[in-house]
């Protein structure tokens, strides 16, 4: 699947940029994984892989705990989309298979 892999992304936020690393695997349409970040691991929850269309979640604690849900979509080695944290709105993210 083309999701599948080790990625790095910037998410545009209001603190500024703030990056996280992803470890992607996909079975069928179900997506899972680890998202690290701000020396923290989490697991992803919620994934889903719709043809080039990815989906899922990640409960963060720092800067403050929330539930980030990530939107996207793969475009050979470059993943792009949006990111909703919570109260905060939506941030758009890029970023790079590794």
């Amino acid at each position: 699947m083309a999701i599948d892999g080790n990625w790095e992304i910037t998410i545009n936020s209001p603190m500024g940029a703030q990056k996280a690393k992803l470890e992607l695997q996909s079975s069928g349409g179900d997506l899972t994984g680890t998202q690290h970040a701000q020396g923290s691991s989490q697991p992803l929850a919620n994934g889903k892989v719709d043809g080039n269309n990815v989906s899922w979640s990640a409960n963060i604690t720092s800067p403050m705990p929330m539930t980030l849900e990530f939107s996207g979509a793969v475009e050979g080695d470059a993943i792009k989309g949006s990111v909703k944290a919570g109260a905060f709105g939506s941030f758009p993210f890029a970023g790079a298979r590794v």
